[in-house]
């Protein structure tokens, strides 16, 4: 089949060579032109036969917005536009709802894989109407890994971008269970080779994950992480967890933690720890650090 394809950044550029080596012709817009195909979403609309479909992959929010917006104003009814980025699932029913009015389908699809999906596929969880789905049902073959797994028709618009948050919340709370782990191992004095016991860990034990292969892929490169400042981002995913935990009286109290962490990774001389050293000198005598 013949895609549109919209953001060819680190992700969006490897989606657009794994679609083109599963035999799918793709052309690609991006705001850089030493990336792209076409040099407007005019011009990329116009190379597309009818029924067409194109495949957004930029920042979600405005970015996304707008996007879909021109989509909108270019495209003809029966075509079908999917956000292939990190927008909130409730972004999904506003655009889903705005194309629906000019006989424009939508699907939202959550994907993941990173700079890896391009050698192993990438996972993906999708939603919208069946009609829509199959219209795309090509191209998610083509990006999805080999085997049974790996993608999903999670449920109606909005599921698949809300199936993606879920993951990366989980995915949060992981990456700040191996991090503890690490940081513990670290600051005992009998325990010797910390890489090694990571290592170790990825074989016949029940914490064994591609997340683990990649802490000790890090290990190998810088074994105690000492060129790397203690910061982590994040990428709004997390806090719409939280949010969405708190909205359906979800208890999350791993995933929170984990988001709250990050936030403290920003702080390099943290307020809360200043109350608590004043608290413990007033009423136990204990000992402060001066600046």
């Amino acid at each position: 089949m013949e895609l549109g394809l919209v953001g060819l950044g680190k992700m969006g550029g490897n989606m657009r060579e794994r679609i083109r080596r599963a035999g799918h012709t793709v052309v690609g817009y991006d705001r850089n032109p030493d990336v792209a195909d076409v040099h407007s979403l005019r011009e990329l609309v116009d190379s597309l036969p009818a029924p067409r479909v194109v495949w957004v992959m930029v920042p979600a929010g405005a970015a996304t917005q707008s996007t879909i917006d021109e989509l909108g104003e270019l495209l003809e009814p029966g075509d079908v536009v999917v956000d292939g980025g990190n927008s909130r699932w409730t972004d999904d029913e506003k655009h889903a709802a705005e194309l629906a009015e000019k006989g424009i389908g939508f699907v939202d699809c959550g994907v993941s894989g990173g700079v890896h999906g391009l050698a192993n596929g990438y996972a993906l969880m999708y939603g919208g109407e069946a009609e829509h789905v199959a219209k795309v049902q090509p191209v998610l073959d083509a990006l999805k890994p080999e085997g049974d797994f790996g993608a999903v028709h999670a449920g109606k618009v909005g599921a698949g971008h809300f199936a993606k948050m879920v993951h990366n919340g989980i995915e949060y709370a992981m990456m700040q269970a191996y991090a503890e782990g690490w940081e513990l191992l670290e600051a005992v004095d009998s325990v010797t080779d910390v890489r090694e016991i990571f290592r170790s860990w990825r074989e016949g034990t029940v914490i064994r994950s591609w997340l683990l292969d990649l802490a000790v892929n890090a290990l190998d490169e810088d074994e105690h992480l000492e060129k790397l400042r203690g910061f982590a981002q994040d990428s709004g995913e997390g806090r719409w967890t939280v949010e969405a935990a708190i909205d359906n009286s979800v208890p999350l109290p791993a995933i929170t933690a984990s988001l709250f962490a990050r936030f403290a990774s920003r702080q390099e001389d943290s307020p809360q720890m200043k109350m608590i050293a004043a608290l413990r000198n007033q009423f136990g005598g204990h000992a402060v650090t001066q600046k």
